[in-house]
């Protein structure tokens, strides 16, 4: 089973490169994150004759998720919203099973500027995104936790840590929230087979950041104990960012056992 997610910045805007690169490296699940659709505006129809099947939860002009499966048994949906907060609502999370695998999809907040209130939401974001994989762990639900954390874990992770340093994705507090993650039990699928660093995920649209290769990794796969058993493979697309009208992330990828 091949599990892949994709920031795709603009769902509507991207469309010709996510159907080009779905259609060249078929993943049995796409996560897709800031979608930047309604629920009502989600073009849904496109993915008619793909073979894959969308579930979205959006939000108009920014956010917003989606999981796109593949194959005659579609993902089911299981929660939309992450628990914990009544008056958050950013379209942000979305549970699904899919062959017995939970998989859940995360557009976690950028925090910027800091210090401030959106810091401050960020980390609280997490605290609840960390509630509810403990839930997922103590339930033993073979799960994986995929998307755009908007962490940068450690200076490896980062072309420039000096660069990054005031940002909210690589203050000691996302960090620690993150290493929390990972205590509980998690494991980070591209830094198991990428453990120099190095590997990015990310280049920023200004400053010639592509071209220069000045990126960054915040786009990650954690794996329940049940699935991290299962890891064969994980990589980055990075060809795909090169492209043109391209996201200005790349999409990620796991590969697990059946």
């Amino acid at each position: 089973m091949k599990i892949a997610s994709f920031n795709i910045n603009g769902v509507k805007a991207r469309l010709p490169r996510l159907l080009e690169w779905l259609e060249e490296t078929r993943p049995d699940i796409a996560c897709l994150q800031e979608i930047k659709s309604s629920d009502d505006t989600f073009p849904a129809h496109e993915f008619e004759g793909t073979g894959y099947t969308p579930i979205w939860h959006g939000q108009k002009g920014f956010n917003g998720v989606a999981i796109l499966s593949r194959g005659d048994e579609p993902a089911t949906e299981v929660l939309r919203g992450l628990p914990g907060d009544d008056e958050d609502t950013h379209s942000r999370y979305l549970e699904a099973d899919y062959k017995g695998v939970r998989v859940v999809c995360i557009y976690l907040p950028n925090g910027n500027p800091v210090p401030g209130p959106k810091f401050d939401y960020k980390l609280a974001w997490m605290q609840r995104l960390r509630t509810r994989m403990t839930q997922l762990r103590a339930d033993e639900i073979p799960s994986i936790v995929i998307g755009d954390y908007n962490v940068i874990p450690e200076d490896k992770d980062v072309w420039s840590p000096k660069a990054m340093a005031g940002d909210a994705l690589m203050q000691p507090e996302s960090r620690d929230a993150w290493f929390r993650l990972i205590g509980d039990g998690w494991t980070d699928a591209l830094d198991l087979h990428h453990p120099r660093g190095g590997i990015w995920t990310f280049w920023d649209y200004q400053a010639g950041a592509w071209q220069r290769d000045h990126g960054f990794r915040i786009d990650h796969a954690l794996l329940s104990p049940e699935l991290a058993d299962r890891l064969v493979a994980s990589g980055v697309d990075k060809a795909h960012r090169g492209r043109e009208k391209a996201s200005d992330h790349a999409p990620v990828w796991v590969e697990l056992r059946d």
